[in-house]
C-alpha cells in the first residue's frame, strides 16, 4: 500500500467532482482525465455501464466509474489501497480505518447542520444523501479501510441503501 505522501491528492466538491472527474463526463472524457492524472499510465477495461482503470504493473484497480443511462459519468469509487487520497474539507476518505472515520464523517456532518442525514447501509457502511457519498469498507490484507462511493446529484437519493439505491448491485459485492 503507498504511503500516505505517495497518494496523490484528489478534492471532492459534492454533486461537481471527484479529482479531475467531473460529474456528467463522457467515458472518453473519464479515461482521458484518469490517464493524465494517474501516476501510472492506466488501462481502462469497460464492462457495460462501468468502466474499471488498472494500473499496468499490478492487478490493482485505483478507481472504478459507472455511468448512467445517458452515458455521463454518476459514480466513483475509490479503492482503498491504490486509489488517490480523496478529501472533504480537512477529511481525508481512502484508506483510513472506518470506525475513525466513521466519528470524524459525523462529527463534520454536525458542523455542517447535517447530522440527522447520516444513514447505514445494509451493509454497515455510513452513508449520506446530502453529500452523495457512501463510505464502504474493503480489506487490505488482514486489515479493513475505508473505500468511498460518490455519485452525482441523480444517483444521490437513499444513496446508502444496497437494495433501493441507484449505487450498480456489482459496486455492493465488491469487498461484502
Amino acid at each position: 500500500m503507498p504511503a500516505e505522501t505517495q497518494r496523490q491528492s484528489w478534492p471532492f466538491v459534492p454533486f461537481v467532482s471527484v479529482g479531475p472527474l467531473r460529474f456528467g463526463m463522457s467515458r472518453d472524457q473519464v479515461v482521458d482525465h484518469a490517464a493524465a492524472t494517474l501516476d501510472a499510465v492506466p488501462s481502462a477495461e469497460r464492462v457495460g455501464d462501468w468502466v474499471m482503470f488498472s494500473l499496468p504493473t499490478s492487478f490493482s484497480r485505483p478507481l472504478t466509474t459507472y455511468f448512467s443511462v445517458s452515458g455521463g459519468l454518476a459514480c466513483v469509487a475509490i479503492d482503498a489501497r491504490h486509489g488517490p487520497q480523496i478529501t472533504l474539507g480537512h477529511l481525508r476518505l481512502v484508506g483510513q480505518v472506518p470506525s475513525q472515520l466513521e466519528d470524524e464523517f459525523s462529527d463534520y456532518m454536525s458542523v455542517q447542520g447535517l447530522g440527522a442525514a447520516i444513514r447505514y447501509s445494509q451493509y454497515g457502511d455510513l452513508g449520506t444523501d446530502a453529500f452523495g457519498v457512501v463510505l464502504r469498507a474493503q480489506r487490505v490484507g488482514d486489515i479493513v479501510l475505508s473505500r468511498p462511493v460518490f455519485v452525482a446529484q441523480e444517483w444521490a437519493d437513499m444513496v446508502w441503501d444496497a437494495s433501493e439505491g441507484t449505487i450498480p448491485e456489482e459496486e455492493w459485492r465488491v469487498y461484502c
